[in-house]
């Protein structure tokens, strides 16, 4: 098979919006070189650190590297993808001096190029995402989510997945029913099932990622709570949850507080990540417009997850 790289050189700001738009495209997988990871200091409070190798980085910014099949269709998009990543501006998103290149690659080196920028990722002392390739050796009071990161944006590296898991791992209650909206590779949804959850809805508007997230759910063994379907975000759901879950844009977010009050059940909470910095604000008073809550504003780099609650009736 013939595929094609799409590269894209932005700011670290633009990567969650930037990733989840290829893989509307249609998106194979995407991987992210962010120089900043390189010179960050971390605090080895989860364990081991893999090494780093300052050739694998760019000089300034990020770039990201997204892999489509060299169809007819794809080729004939491009100039369509290209236009609709720089209207990403106008989000108020930081671009800087975005570049785009599409680049020829064979089969091998896509397969490949997973295996060089993703390593087992600790998100707490007990929470652990894996590549299905690694041999990681499972401590006794460790979950770990194997995930195949060439399927779906949602690996466990970026701050708003992170701030997601964790505060899921807070949050969630044992035989709780749960809705992650945006579910991507499926890692949230599968987090959940794992803690205990009694049910998982997990929805996404892309096939691609649902496609994905179902054979991550399958490879974690959690097909039995986790039910995928293809949805544009809440519209047309019934069911009621104890806790609902979003790791997608803020301008995303804006729109649905209203349906996440009407399928929470008294006490639920929602959990809402993928939120930039300068957008936490309008975002927590579309929460509490539409009724809910606010408990807690968590961030990590420019990133903000916020914690709202339905009181009790």
């Amino acid at each position: 098979m013939e595929w094609a790289e799409v590269e894209v050189h932005t700011l670290n700001d633009a990567v969650e919006p930037i990733a989840n738009l290829l893989n509307e495209y249609g998106a194979s997988g995407v991987s992210i070189e962010d120089v900043a990871d390189f010179f960050k200091e971390r605090e080895n409070q989860f364990g081991e650190i893999y090494a780093l190798n300052r050739d694998d980085y760019p000089d300034d910014g990020v770039i990201i590297k997204a892999y489509f099949l060299k169809t007819e269709d794809f080729v004939a998009g491009i100039p369509e993808l290209e236009k609709a990543l720089f209207d990403l501006a106008k989000f108020d998103i930081p671009l800087g001096e975005l570049k785009f290149f599409v680049n020829d690659v064979n089969d091998d080196d896509w397969a490949t190029a997973w295996k060089k920028y993703y390593h087992p990722v600790a998100i707490t002392e007990s929470i652990t995402v894996s590549p299905t390739w690694e041999d990681y050796q499972k401590r006794e009071d460790e979950l770990v989510i194997e995930l195949d990161p060439g399927m779906a944006f949602g690996t466990g590296t970026h701050p708003t997945t992170q701030l997601s898991m964790r505060a899921i791992s807070e949050f969630l209650q044992a035989h709780d029913r749960v809705i992650d909206v945006g579910t991507g590779s499926g890692v949230l949804a599968i987090l959940c099932a794992k803690l205990g959850a009694e049910s998982v809805l997990a929805l996404d508007l892309d096939e691609v990622a649902v496609r994905a997230a179902r054979e991550n759910v399958k490879q974690n063994h959690v097909e039995t709570k986790v039910e995928l379907r293809q949805n544009d975000l809440l519209n047309g759901i019934e069911e009621e949850a104890d806790l609902i879950v979003a790791n997608i844009l803020a301008e995303v977010i804006l729109l649905f507080p209203q349906d996440v009050y009407r399928l929470l059940k008294p006490g639920g909470h929602f959990i809402a990540s993928g939120i930039i910095e300068n957008k936490a604000e309008q975002v927590r008073e579309a929460l509490i417009e539409a009724s809910l809550v606010v408990l807690e504003t968590r961030q990590q780099g420019d990133w903000v997850a916020i914690i709202a609650k339905r009181s009790e009736d």
